[in-house]
This record gives structure tokens, C-alpha cells and sequence, in this order.
């Protein structure tokens, strides 16, 4: 089979993609697939990485890629090909874009389709679709910037342009603090922040805004951060449940890809019903987007209650070396054997 395996890409998570298309080369198997290694620089140009697949090595965070031909055809090189694998995270590869040229080209390709992956990539439609499908969620308020100012959207989608102390006011007289704020349409924690009062949820939302101008405040739940990994199309199965434990105030970019102290723990350290619980839940989830293929689906467990909140679906999960997702499945495939 020809199989075309694309990285990289011109999200805020370039680098991560880098590395989890090259651990998933480095890791195919080679007697199975015709393998050509296709990556797109942050500028949007596509190259054919043409390092020998047998003498590749996962690349390190923020590498810079040799062995690189433009692609000058870019339809052409996908039209050759049986199936793409397309490890790209965030905007224009785990939204549904690129998987609409694939749609287009009538190309079979790993993963979720538009639809699932376009609502996944969005917080904002994450929770409208998952409060229809009766999943609890953390409270949340939803702002778009709006040239110097803000619109405040309420739960039936009225909307209402406010200035920044305007939005302040509004959000403070529903959510408390702490509040975690982030960009809707970002992965890896990219741009999200922790505000503790006014002033840090000033910044806070300034921040986000440079990544999105659509913005999402949630009230903090204490508790446990776990993650259960899904795989299947109609007959889905769910993996371990695995839990985070941030070196961190929270589990940031930094945290989870610089900061060694970070630990993940599978499986979780939870009763077995809680982990049946969040296994179901996170097929519910699945499902309720229109999922194929495969996803990592993350939750809170909060502390003083026990209370099981959904955090976020991720389509194309990372493939790093401390990526939970295949962590996931290697713990559910050894308890199986």
C-alpha cells in the first residue's frame, strides 16, 4: 500500500507535529507500506522529506528539517497515493481542512472527518454539542473579539459588543475564580492562562485573543486530569485510563513537553468505577461528534465530589514519546494478553 504520512504543518503546534509523524514512520511497519514522507513548513509550502524511511529518526522538539524537495504538484503527489496518514495538530489539520482536500480528492485518509474534527478543534461547538449529548462540562463563558472590543454571547447566542471592562464584569458575575482562559481553536495548552483576579483575566483574554479571536472562559475545577484514547469506527473500543500529573500550576505547553517533572500515571489512580465511567463517556463523546477512526478524549475528576467533567476531544492526538495515546492502548493491550 502506498501510504503518504504528512507533518508539520502552520499551526501553533508545528513542532509537536514534527515529532509525531517521524515516531510514526520510524515505527510503521515497512514490509507492509511504501512510505513517502511529506512535510509542510510553517509558511504553508509542502516538501517530500526524502530521508530514507529505514534510516529515520524521531525528530527533536523545534528541529529544523533536512532532506527536503518542493513539492511542486501538491494534487498530484496526494492522487498517487492509496491512503494518507495525516499527523498534523491544530488549525488547518486537526480542523477539518486538510481533511477536506481529502474528501475532495476521493483519497481514503486515517483519522476523523470534517465534520468530527472541525466541532473537536473548536471548544466552543465541543461543549454545545456534548451539553445535547447530556455529558457534564465545567461552566463556561464564550467571547469574540471584536476589532477593540469584545462580544459577549450568552447561552441562547444572543449577542451583545462590550468593551474589555464590560466583558470583565460580565464574566466575573458569572463564573468565580480561578478561571482558565483559552483560545477556542488551539491544541497543546497554546495560548491558555490561568487568572486568578481581574487583572490576570485582563490578560488573560488579551493573550488568547493573539491566538484566536473566538475565547472560552471556564471556572476551575479541582481535581484529577485523566485521559482515555479511542479507536474504531462503529464498533468502538476504549483504552486504560490514564492520569496527569503536572509539574505545574497547570498542565501547559511547558509543562507537558519541557518540563521533565511532569509525570503520567497509567492507569489512573481511580476506583474501577470511575474508570468504566469515563471509559463509556469517552465513547459517548466519540460518537456524539460523528468520531472515526481514532481520538484521545479528556476529563476532570473533581476532587471534593467525584464528579466527572469532560475537558476536550483531541482527533489527532500527539505521537511523541510521552504522548498518552499510544501509551493508552499499550497499557489496555497488555492487560488484554
Amino acid at each position: 500500500m502506498k501510504l503518504a504520512v504528512i507533518f508539520g504543518g502552520m499551526s501553533t503546534e508545528h513542532d509537536v507535529s514534527v515529532i509525531s509523524g517521524t515516531s510514526i514512520i520510524k515505527n510503521l511497519d515497512k514490509s507492509k507500506y511504501e512510505i513517502t514522507s511529506i512535510y509542510i513548513d510553517e509558511s504553508g509550502i509542502w516538501y517530500e522529506y526524502t530521508k530514507s524511511v529505514e534510516k529515520i529518526e524521531i525528530a527533536k522538539m523545534g528541529e529544523k528539517l533536512e532532506d527536503l524537495r518542493k513539492i511542486d504538484n501538491v494534487f498530484e503527489m496526494l492522487r498517487k497515493q492509496d491512503m494518507i496518514f495525516p499527523v498534523l495538530h491544530g488549525k488547518y489539520g486537526e480542523d477539518g481542512t486538510i481533511q477536506g482536500i481529502f474528501e475532495m480528492l476521493k483519497i481514503p485518509y486515517v483519522g476523523d472527518k470534517v465534520l468530527a474534527s472541525s466541532i473537536a478543534m473548536d471548544k466552543v461547538y465541543t461543549k454545545v454539542v456534548m451539553e445535547k449529548a447530556g455529558i457534564q462540562q465545567t461552566r463556561a463563558e464564550y467571547i469574540r473579539r471584536y476589532k477593540d472590543k469584545y462580544i459577549c454571547i450568552d447561552k441562547e447566542f444572543n449577542e451583545k459588543i462590550c468593551n474589555l471592562d464590560e466583558t470583565l464584569k460580565t464574566i466575573e458575575l458569572k463564573l468565580k475564580y480561578p478561571m482558565f482562559v483559552k483560545p477556542s481553536n488551539s491544541g497543546s495548552s497554546v495560548g491558555i492562562t490561568k487568572a486568578k483576579d481581574i487583572e490576570e483575566l485582563k490578560k488573560a483574554i488579551q493573550y488568547a485573543s493573539e491566538f484566536d479571536r473566538k475565547i472560552l472562559i471556564e471556572q476551575e475545577i479541582e481535581g484529577k486530569e485523566v485521559e482515555c484514547a479511542v479507536l474504531g469506527n462503529e464498533e468502538v473500543i476504549a483504552s486504560s485510563v490514564g492520569e496527569i500529573k503536572s509539574a505545574e500550576e497547570f498542565y501547559s505547553f511547558d509543562a507537558k513537553y519541557k518540563n521533565e517533572e511532569s509525570k503520567i500515571v497509567i492507569p489512573a489512580e481511580i476506583t474501577n468505577e470511575q474508570t468504566e465511567k469515563i471509559k463509556k463517556l469517552a465513547i459517548k463523546a466519540f460518537k456524539a461528534i460523528d468520531g472515526n477512526g481514532l481520538a484521545r478524549v479528556d476529563f476532570f475528576i473533581e476532587n471534593k465530589t467525584g464528579k466527572i467533567y469532560l475537558n476536550e476531544i483531541n482527533t489527532m492526538p500527539g505521537f511523541t514519546e510521552i504522548s498518552m495515546y499510544s501509551k493508552l492502548f499499550e497499557n489496555a493491550r497488555n492487560k488484554i494478553l
